[in-house]
């Protein structure tokens, strides 16, 4: 993620950089892609200009949601080194302006002074190094970490993806710090999520597990009211959670250590105090309930047509 070709991931929560080139590029080589839904959005509007190859090593992969002009089946290491001895230098340097102009547009995800999940993401990511192995629950925090954190190393995103399975990151965070004992690992929860197994936290803790979850608390179920909020006139159905838990205590209740983020300014602090510790660490993070996550296409829209904030829905 730290290439400068890098432009994010595509689909409903993906970049603008990202949605445009693939409208617009005349060649998508997609690589151990399944071409979900949450990818190709308007199925007769993804891609329109291009021609598509397609590698993957199962058969039953290719034309199952989109028709490809080409495809190759096979290892990906071999396919793609033998791609390579193929490949003739050529300036692109017009489309990779388009790009890269696409990609340096600011996201207007912050605002001034607060405390925001985008925020902290990132300087997870800065004082980590883009090293550590992330693991998430199901949610606006699931996607906001895909956004924000800058992956480095294959297989330090632990996430159930499509399962959308809540309750999933702890016990997989749990796994990933007995398995990877080196590496510094985190669980990136909601509070609706976090609650379902929560328990775990006897676990890690009996343990000694150093992982530190880090929870999104916007006392609501933050995606799906996002839908309500944007799609369905606000009429919120059973995703207001407004629950008194008091998530610093109940993880010193468990044997964890417990910290309380309210401020942008405490971030980077809390953050560095909990990576010194050799101890399970729980982070409550209060955020707004309404903060919703960006950029994103509606349901039935096409790549193009992504909304990257607050005033392009009023807009549309």
């Amino acid at each position: 993620a730290t290439h400068e070709l890098y432009t994010g991931m595509i689909g409903m929560h993906g970049t603008k950089a990202s949605n445009l080139a693939v409208t617009a590029c005349d060649l998508l080589i997609a690589v151990g892609a399944r071409f979900s839904d949450r990818v190709i959005s308007k199925l007769d509007r993804f891609a329109p200009k291009a021609k598509i190859l397609q590698i993957d090593i199962d058969e039953a992969e290719v034309n199952k949601n989109i028709r490809v002009a080409h495809h190759i089946i096979g290892d990906v290491k071999d396919v793609l080194g033998k791609i390579n001895t193929g490949i003739k230098a050529k300036n692109r340097s017009q489309w990779l302006s388009y790009v890269m102009a696409l990609k340096s547009q600011p996201q207007p995800y912050s605002v001034q002074g607060e405390l925001t999940p985008e925020y902290i993401l990132d300087k997870i990511s800065e004082l980590t190094g883009g090293d550590a192995i992330i693991a998430t629950e199901v949610g606006q925090h699931q996607i906001w970490t895909a956004q924000h954190y800058k992956f480095t190393k294959p297989r330090s995103l632990i996430t159930s993806g499509g399962l959308g399975t809540m309750g999933f990151g702890l016990g997989a965070a749990i796994g990933a710090a007995i398995a990877c004992p080196q590496k510094r690992v985190f669980n990136i929860a909601g509070d609706g999520s976090f609650r379902m197994n929560l328990n775990e936290l006897a676990t890690a803790v009996e343990y000694e597990l150093p992982i530190i979850v880090v929870i999104m608390n916007n006392h609501a179920l933050g995606m799906v009211r996002q839908w309500q909020n944007m799609f369905y006139d606000q009429r919120y159905s059973q995703t207001t959670l407004d629950r008194k838990t008091d998530f610093v205590k109940l993880a010193e209740a468990f044997g964890a250590v417990g910290y309380n983020l309210t401020a942008k300014a405490d971030v980077e602090n809390v953050l560095k105090e909990a990576l010194s510790l050799n101890r399970t660490v729980v982070i409550n993070c209060e955020i707004d309930r309404d903060h919703k996550v960006w950029p994103m296409v509606p349901p039935g829209a096409a790549l193009e047509e992504v909304i990257v904030g607050e005033s392009d829905l009023i807009r549309n």
